[in-house]
Formats: C-alpha cells, structure tokens, sequence
C-alpha cells in the first residue's frame, strides 16, 4: 500500500509504544517483516528547546525504512516548526502525530488523546504539520476520550480535510487505556467515512488469525500490531505470510525466543549503554520469555540482574535448563 509518496513493503506495521519501539526494537521487527516501523512518540516541545535525550530519539536507522517519527504536542506553532525541522532527517519518511496517548501527565498537558476532546485545534495542530513537512503526514487516533465522547469518524475527517495522509484507529477510549475489548465496529464506522485515504486499524491483533479478521470485519486498509509484538517480532513474518498464503509459520520456539533475547539484549547495550541496555532489557525478556517453563522464577532474577555479563549468563541457563528437560 502507499501512504502518501511512501511505498511499503506490505500493510502490517508496528504500533509506536513510549519506552518500548526504540531503534533497536524496531530494527528487528523490521527484520521480521514488518510494513512500517513507527517511533516512541517524541515530544515537540523537548524538540523545540534541544532536550538531549529528546535528540537521541530521533535516530532512526536506513536497515529500519520505511520509517514513521511520532510527534505529540497541542501548539500548532510549535508541531509546525519541528515538522520543518524534521525535513532534514532523510531517514525518517512519515511524521505520525499522536492524538492517542492515554497517560495522565500527557492528558494533562492538554496533548495526546486530550486532542480529541478539541477537534478544532486538533485541525489546526495536523494542518500545520502538514504544510511544514516534506514528508506524508500521519494521525493516530482513538475510539474516543471516553464514552460520551466517541468521536472516531469526525477526528479521522478532520485528519484528512487537514491534509492527513492516512489515519491510525485504536479502538478503545482513552478511559479504557488497554482495558476491555478493542471496539472494531468503529474502525469499519471510519473506514466508510473517509474518502482519500488510508484507515489503519490498531487493538487486540495477537495473532496471525487476528489480523486477518480486523481487515475482513472492517475493510481497514492495514493493520499495527502494539502488545502482540512485545517479545514477539516473529509475529510480522509469521501475519505477512498467513495473509498472503493462508499458511501459519510455527511458533518459535524456547531456543529461538531466548537466542533472540540475546540477540536483543547484546544490541541495545551497545545502542544506550550497559547500565541503562540491561536495566530496559528487563521487561523485554520478561516478554520473550512468558510462557516458559521457569519463566516466574526467571523474571524474579531477571528483575535483580545487573551487568551485560550476568543477563547473558542467566539467559544461557535458562536455555541449559530447557534443553535437559527436553533431553529426560
């Protein structure tokens, strides 16, 4: 599919997660197949007044392309300026903006999924970060602020009449946060009201199976994976193949999910560091190894680990463990 002038590579793309989708994580899922990777959403403000860690999350690498940099921020002025700015980033190939947050320090900055409580300054904030980029320009979205502020269709119009160039639908309320279940009623509700563009549906895909229901039931034109990628990049490949040849890859298995751990873990000490690689590394392997045998008891060590040396050795044990029970 195109959004914009971008070509993907195929129609199902990584969700941005605040603290999770960094380089590396987004490298790998891209290695696995997936359409468009997006960014841990990137304050304009911390932009705007040159914050450092700010600046360090705008690196995005050429292995990753196509890929999207998010943006929040309620100032239109400001979104504007850094959407400029972000013109000179030749790595970076679509600007998504963030109406979507649910956290309650972002909410009460009036940013984030606040937005859609203002439809018209949520206009005025896309349009003018659409005027000001060279690249297409995305929004994603929610169900709502809540449930007596369901507002989907006229956010996602609003979008395209201020120069989106496609729309990303969660479908629960800001309320909901990742309770309940994703409402897809109102993505097949949005899909029919808009005319030029894309609608890109987001909420409980897990599965290969998943996917291919949200795009049958309602008609979206890609799907983003969030949750159902934590500790599992292998779902890009194993949905992208089930969608074009009706056949499911196999799971990976106990090996493969702790190799890729490693792997994980060896790349983002070398990307942040030792001391802040492993100490980010910690909810990831708790996701690569759920479900495991010993994994409880895995995540209580992982959890109290310290040192790249140490994380890799209890990683190899687990995976020694595994392979003598296997071998009884």
């Amino acid at each position: 599919m195109k959004i914009g002038s971008v070509n993907t590579d195929n129609n199902v793309f990584l969700a941005p997660m605040a603290g999770i989708t960094d380089a590396v994580f987004r490298s790998l899922c891209k290695e696995m197949g997936c359409g468009v990777v997006f960014s841990e959403m990137v304050s304009a403000k911390g932009m705007s007044h040159r914050n450092r860690n700010t600046q360090k999350m705008l690196y995005v690498g050429e292995e990753e392309r196509p890929a999207a940099m998010q943006l929040f921020g309620s100032d239109p002025e400001i979104m504007g300026a850094m959407a400029t700015e972000l013109n000179a980033f030749p790595e970076i190939d679509i600007l998504d903006i963030n109406m979507g947050c649910p956290a309650p320090k972002i909410v009460r900055n009036g940013e984030g999924s606040a937005l859609s409580l203002d439809p018209e300054l949520a206009g005025r904030v896309i349009y003018a970060v659409a005027q000001n980029s060279d690249k297409p320009v995305t929004v994603k979205i929610r169900k709502g602020f809540d449930d007596e502020h369901i507002n989907a269709v006229e956010m996602a119009k609003t979008a395209e009449k201020n120069g989106a160039a496609a729309v990303t639908l969660h479908g629960r309320t800001r309320e909901q946060y990742y309770s309940g279940k994703a409402d897809w009623d109102i993505i097949a509700r949005t899909k029919d009201a808009l005319k030029r563009i894309p609608l890109i549906g987001n909420g409980d895909i897990f599965t290969p199976e998943d996917a291919k229901k949200m795009l049958e039931y309602t008609g979206c034109d890609a799907v983003m994976i969030g949750r159902g990628a934590q500790g599992n990049p292998w779902i890009f490949r194993r949905t992208v193949h089930y969608l074009e040849t009706g056949e499911l890859l196999a799971l990976p298995t106990a090996e493969e999910r702790i190799d890729m751990a490693a792997r994980h873990l060896k790349m983002l000490t070398q990307y942040k560091g030792e001391v802040i690689g492993v100490r980010e590394m910690r909810k990831h392997i708790g996701w690569y190894i759920k479900g495991l045998p010993r994994s409880a008891e895995t995540r209580v060590r992982v959890n109290s680990t310290t040192g790249y040396e140490n994380m890799q050795n209890l990683l190899q044990e687990l995976k020694e463990t595994l392979k003598e029970k296997q071998n009884v």
